[in-house]
């Protein structure tokens, strides 16, 4: 594979690991997997949580595809395209990291940014928290962060359509 090819690739899996991370978090999360999201969405002062062993399955599937690349474990049956597939899935992890527990959710590190798209993504995220339960909800994704006064408006929305039970800070 040439180098574009193969930034090109890294890059639309990082971009397309964006759009798997917000299924995974609404059907799975909010779904049959809410038992291990539940606590992410409750206070607590645990160092971890039930929630950060999703991220093995994003580990596994960044090795899983490492290997599929690789002619060491798989010889001559090696797909090349895996180990840049792997990488993405890899770089995406990181940005989750940084982006998610670090900056929202500050596990990692304390800085509130006051504009600008950081702002937005923590607006975002909070939004997202703001609903009690795995019911309803906005803003499921991690790294594209939507308008926070459309969320507010759709989160509107479903608290009257009974879709959503919304904490009472945010109830106009």
């Amino acid at each position: 594979m040439s180098l574009p090819a193969i930034l090109a690739l890294i890059l639309a899996t990082v971009l397309a690991m964006e759009f798997v991370a917000w299924g995974s978090h609404k059907y799975i999360m909010h779904g049959f997997g809410w038992a291990w999201h539940r606590d992410h969405h409750e206070p607590h002062d645990k160092m971890l949580e039930k929630n950060d062993l999703f991220g093995l399955f994003g580990a596994a599937l960044s090795i899983s595809m490492f290997a599929v690349g690789s002619p060491m474990i798989m010889g001559a049956s090696a797909w090349a395209p895996g180990t840049w597939i792997g990488l993405g899935v890899l770089i995406y992890g990181i940005i989750y990291t940084v982006v998610h527990d670090g900056l929202v959710h500050q596990r990692y590190f304390r800085w509130v940014p006051r504009r600008g798209y950081a702002k937005r993504l923590v607006q975002a995220h909070k939004l997202h928290h703001a609903t009690i339960g795995k019911e309803g909800g906005v803003s499921f994704g991690f790294v594209f962060a939507r308008d926070p006064a459309k969320l507010k408006a759709e989160l509107k929305v479903q608290r009257e359509a009974g879709v959503a039970v919304v904490r009472e800070a945010l109830v106009d």
